[in-house]
Order: C-alpha cells, then structure tokens, then sequence
C-alpha cells in the first residue's frame, strides 16, 4: 500500500534522465566493488572436508561428496527447519520459493542443495506442499549443521555456504550468514529497482509506504502459499 505523501517528484523526461546518469554513476561504482569483492571471496583459502557427514535423501542416505551430483562445485543453503518443528522458517522459505530451475546453475557446473536438521520424511511432504523441485537433505542426527554453525544450541540459523571438489577431496570454501544471504529473501533484487522498495520499517525515504513487516522473521512473513488466503496481501 503506499501513501499519499513523499512520493517521487514528478519531473520532465529531461530531469529525469539528468538524475537517472547521476544514480548511473553510483551504481557503477557498486557493480566494480562487487566484482572486487567476488574476486577477493574467490581467493580465500579453503579447508579440506575429512569428517564423514551422512544426508538422507530421496535415494537413502548419501555423503557429502554425493550432493555435488557429479559437478565440481556445490551451494548449499541452510535452511531452518528443526527436527521437532511442524513446518520451516518462513523466511527461510520465502528465499526458498525463489529458487527456479537449477540448470543455469547446472550449466556452470554447480550443483544447489538445501540442508535442513528435520527428517527427511518432513521434507518430503513440505517439499511436495510447496511444488519445489530442488534437491533438499535431512542432516537428522549428525553433526554437520553444527560444524557449520546453521545450529547453535539447537537454535537454528539460516546461512549459504559453497564447496569445491577435487578428484574425491571436498573443500569448504564459503559460507555466509544472517543479511549475507538477503539478496535470497522475497525478491529483494527486484524490489531493490522499485518505487516503493522493499515497504520495511527502517527503508528511506521515510512516509512512502506502509511497512509491512514481511522482513526476515517479521509478524507478516508467513509461509509460501499461506499469502493465498488473503489474495497474495
């Protein structure tokens, strides 16, 4: 919903254009640090796997090279759902529900997985609930959410790490926490480019839009197709 106050000045095509190159040249700006950061991510050293982890998945239980699915590199996402809970994270599966077909990803070959503390069953049936397609694998009982600090004290934590493979070595090369993984949440690349933006509490310009609270872990963040109920609002 927006308001009626601090809206955009409405201008010539001519001004807007002006102030448009003048954003351009801030956006450049940001495109060449993130190329600097991505490179710098690429250069960090990395640690080699050798603790055994087990995954249950649709095929049975499988190890941690087993996930790369014959590809040299993995993404995998950490995505909150504990062993005694009745359904995920919403915000985890708000991110989750984004996530299209995987062969682009394929294609550059990667391979993307989530990785969840509940049993596999429980995946199972939300994964169908939901119509996802992506590969998702219980760590029910191991060690490895803990390792990858994804749980801290049985309290689960949202996160994204990746892996490189080498012949039959794996290597833990990334992993990101907490607003590391945003640009995975509810569109927030797309509604970044709008108007109105992401309609959270602390967005500036203030007074543009109602808030409303469907930020990570806010009192509107519902699961997927929990929004249908009240036409998508």
């Amino acid at each position: 919903m927006t308001t009626t106050t601090n809206l955009p000045e409405v201008v010539s095509r001519e001004e807007w254009l002006a102030a448009r190159e003048a954003l351009l040249a801030k956006e450049k700006e940001l495109t060449r640090a993130r190329d600097r950061i991505n490179a710098d991510r690429r250069r960090l050293p990395m640690v080699k796997m050798d603790k055994p982890y087990a995954f249950e998945g649709p095929d049975g239980t499988v190890g941690l090279a087993d996930l790369f699915d014959g590809r040299p590199q993995l993404v995998m996402h950490h995505f909150m759902f504990g062993p005694d809970w009745d359904a995920p994270c919403p915000s985890c599966s708000s991110a989750a529900d984004g996530i299209g077909r995987l062969r682009q990803l394929h294609a550059r070959n990667t391979t993307l997985v989530a990785v969840s503390r509940a049993p596999y069953p429980k995946l199972a049936a939300f994964r169908e609930r939901m119509g996802w397609a992506f590969p998702w694998y219980s760590s029910y009982g191991g060690d490895f959410n803990y390792d990858f600090h994804a749980t801290l004290d049985d309290t689960e934590i949202p996160g994204i790490s990746a892996f490189l493979r080498v012949g039959d070595e794996v290597f833990h090369t990334y992993s990101t926490y907490g607003r590391g993984i945003e640009e995975f949440h509810n569109g927030y690349p797309h509604l970044d480019l709008t108007a109105l933006g992401r309609q959270e509490e602390w967005e500036e310009p203030k007074g543009r839009a109602t808030p409303l609270g469907r930020q990570v872990g806010g009192p509107g963040m519902r699961l997927p197709d929990e929004y249908r109920s009240t036409g998508g609002r």
